[in-house]
Parts: structure tokens; sequence; C-alpha cells
């Protein structure tokens, strides 16, 4: 699609397994197109063998970093400067920056103050400052087939967190019928609670999640067309 976003996808080799590349694309293709995609780190040791022949599979082009000196992030330097150079070129309109290093947390930052779209991509290990420099936040645990048995507790609160945060979504978002579009909870939920995943509980998508709880009422109302589904909730009682 035309008005489809372009993304520079940028990986931390050191810090990402090769294992969830696939998932990890796949996404990534649900927010916009990886037109750029870089893979980070010393690949003339022995710990990136593993990357070799995925960076082959899915075109992503290895960038030479050495480790001039033990124990500093000469490969998180070179996709900083990697990520400004792309920035100031206006060639995409978002970075996926694939890492669970804090040290990208001002890059994020710094990003999103030039107006672009940060998707963050990382371990549940993630510090909070870089999950939360981002404008969204994904674990990697919970993509892929295995995601509908990831563990509950990479969302803070379990079920009772759960609760309060789709009860506060639904009344910023209601209207004066007390029903709110889902389009807007989910929206609501991403902009407060941005590593939120419905994935966590089970769940492919929010709406399979909304139906599940007691507490809430899901009805679907069809477009002005008639052609298309929505759905929308409220608190029950």
């Amino acid at each position: 699609m035309a008005d489809q976003k372009q993304f520079a996808v940028l990986i931390d080799a050191d810090n990402a397994s090769p294992a969830v590349l696939p998932d990890l694309l796949a996404e990534i293709a649900k927010y916009g197109s990886p037109t750029v995609k870089r893979a980070y780190g010393d690949w003339t040791t022995q710990n990136l063998v593993g990357w070799k022949e995925q960076l082959h599979r899915h075109a992503i082009q290895p960038m030479q970093q050495f480790a001039y000196t033990k124990g500093k992030g000469a490969t998180d330097s070179a996709c900083i400067i990697d990520a400004m150079d792309l920035l100031y070129a206006g060639n995409v309109d978002g970075f996926c920056l694939v890492s669970s290093d804090s040290d990208f947390t001002r890059l994020a930052t710094r990003l999103r103050e030039s107006g672009k779209y940060v998707m963050g991509m990382g371990e549940k290990k993630t510090p909070e400052a870089f999950r939360a420099a981002c404008d969204r936040f994904v674990f990697v645990e919970l993509l892929g087939p295995k995601s509908a048995t990831a563990e509950v507790e990479v969302q803070e609160g379990g079920q009772a967190g759960l609760r309060e945060l789709l009860t506060t979504a639904v009344r910023a978002t209601e209207r004066d019928d007390g029903w709110a579009g889902l389009s807007a909870v989910g929206s609501h939920i991403n902009k407060t609670h941005n590593s939120f995943d419905a994935r966590a509980y089970g769940f492919a998508k929010l709406g399979d999640l909304v139906r599940k709880q007691a507490f809430l009422e899901v009805r679907a109302v069809p477009d002005a067309a008639g052609l298309a589904q929505h759905l929308q909730v409220r608190l029950k009682g």
C-alpha cells in the first residue's frame, strides 16, 4: 500500500536471539514495511554464528563492528550512529530497535522527539527505561506459535491489574451511552501501557481477551455501509 509506513529495523545481535527473527519480522509487518534491515555485531567471532543463516534468509545486512575495548558498547554506538544518519536522511517513518539493552533508551527518546514512531522489541528482562522510551514495546517471548502459553507475569498485576487497566481504558473512551469502540480502548491502552499485549494472557487479540472478561459486555456493530463489524465494549452494572 502506498501509505504503508516505512521502517528501519536495527538489530543489536549481541542482545537478541536469531531464533525469534522470523516471528519478529512478521510482527513488524503488522505496523509497516521493513525497508532497512541491519544487524550489528562483531561477525568475526563465533558468538554470532547462529545469526548468519538467518541474515541471508531474510535479507538483513550484517554491520561489522569490532569490539575494540572489552566491555564497551561498540556495537551500540555503531547502531546509534546509523540510526541518526537514517533519521536525517528522512527516508523512513519509524524505527524498530531490537535489543534488551538499556543503552538504547536515549536513542529511542531522540527519535521520538524528531517525530518518528519507535517500536522496541526485547526480552522480559529489558529495563523499564528503554521500554518506556518507545511508542510500542513487544516482548519477544510473546511472538510465534507458543505465544498462547506465555506467562502472565509479563504484564504487571496479573488478572487484577488487567481488570483495572481495561476498566480505566473503557471509562476514558466511552460515549454517553457507556459503550466504547474497541479500537479506541486499544489505542488508549497502548498510549498508557506501551508493552501491553493480549498474548500475555493467552489471547491472540484484544477482542478475544475482552470477550472473556466477566465484568465487560461486548457487541458487534456494523459500519455505515454494513460491510464490516466493529466491536464495542462497556462495563457491566
